[in-house]
């Protein structure tokens, strides 16, 4: 697929840098796992580690943000379609609970493979269950406003809010007082969840207030439009955030790294700034993209890979590997991913319905499994 095919021109909704960009997500996500997992403890103090763990930092928030896209640029779809904003918020509000509801099923097979404390590993907070409460709360701001001016500015609002107080909330004694497995959705636990709906639901938010005004763009020229403006919007946000970070905190409890509002912006505007990339990468690149492809099957490769690098079967590596041999590892197991994902293309290919005996339609089956196996 050419990503110069891939915009409003081609009479498809899909737009196929967003792929791309999910693509690069998740080799990103790939790498941040394996070197984690794989990775000897004594291997991890130098520079190439250090860096390899910021460029890993990107890829939650990445799929956080990429998923905001996807469900206002699905929302805008089926208004076009005929559907009520009533009926396509609580399309949007089903789709974060089916995410959301696969987060437990995720979980389970991680228990039956790996084993552990039931009760624990089945409520560990992961970013599946992030992103589904995240998709409610996006899809619930969506529908109160009634224009796409109005979509947009409550979702950034969230956006901003969650941002400034992430540092107050994760510091509050308050949390303190909640059960362990429902604060563990608010405050990071160590074994019970790295992710928690502050900051991470506003990068999904964030990408929302992108999506609202993407879906705009009915032709390539609005399109290209709109990305330049993208592109001089992120850099000025992450500009500004950079500069923010050396002012004096207004917190009283703040890390840079976890909590501060300078570095979420300075993210999300990084984020902002990767779409006309992805975009002007795609307008000249003709041909076969596998970093489209890999983007499509997201979710799939998320839900086999998490597995692989830190389950059972990946135990003989676990933290015994130098950085270059893990860099090696990664590659390969990389390579194995796609190829496994292809696997699963060519078998929803190859499937007939056993009672009927006659072959499922490829394009309807595949557009099923797309919407079911994807951010």
């Amino acid at each position: 697929m050419s990503g110069a095919a891939s915009g409003p021109s081609s009479g498809s909704t899909r737009r196929g840098y967003l792929d791309w960009l999910r693509g690069i997500s998740v080799l990103i996500m790939i790498e941040a796992h394996t070197l984690d997992s794989w990775t000897r403890f004594d291997a991890r103090h130098n520079t190439a580690y250090g860096w390899a763990m910021i460029v890993a930092g990107f890829a939650a928030p990445a799929f956080m943000f990429l998923a905001g896209i996807a469900l206002a640029l699905a929302a805008g779809s089926r208004l076009r379609r005929g559907r009520s904003p009533d009926e396509t918020a609580a399309l949007a509000r089903r789709r974060g609970l089916q995410i959301f509801g696969l987060a437990f099923l995720f979980r389970l097979q991680s228990w039956l493979i790996s084993g552990g404390d039931p009760v624990q590993t089945l409520l560990k907070v992961d970013i599946l269950n992030i992103i589904g409460l995240s998709m409610l709360a996006g899809a619930v701001l969506w529908s109160v406003g009634r224009t796409r001016w109005e979509r947009a500015a409550l979702l950034l609002a969230g956006t901003v809010v969650i941002a400034m107080i992430t540092p107050i909330l994760r510091s509050s004694p308050m949390l303190s007082v909640l059960p362990g497995p429902v604060e563990w959705y608010f405050r990071p636990i160590p074994g019970r969840g790295t992710f928690t709906l502050f900051p991470w639901s506003g990068f999904l938010l964030a990408g929302g207030v992108l999506g609202v005004v993407l879906d705009e763009a009915r032709t390539p020229a609005a399109e290209r439009r709109l990305n330049l403006t993208f592109a001089f919007a992120g850099a000025s946000v992450a500009g500004l955030a950079y500069a923010a970070s050396f002012l004096p905190s207004i917190y009283a409890e703040s890390s840079f790294w976890t909590t501060s509002p300078a570095f979420f912006f300075l993210r999300a505007g990084i984020l902002m700034l990767s779409l006309p990339v992805a975009y002007a990468w795609n307008a000249v690149w003709s041909g076969r993209s596998v970093l489209q492809e890999f983007g499509r099957a997201s979710l799939f490769v998320y839900w086999i890979h998490v597995e692989l690098a830190y389950g059972v079967l990946s135990g003989p590596i676990h933290h015994s590997l130098t950085l270059g041999q893990a860099l090696v590892a990664y590659a390969l197991f990389t390579i194995v991913l796609f190829g496994v994902a292809k696997l699963k293309d060519q078998m929803v290919d190859w499937w007939k319905d056993p009672r009927s005996k006659i072959q499922i339609p490829r394009s309807k089956l595949q557009a099923k499994l797309q919407k079911t196996w994807s951010f």
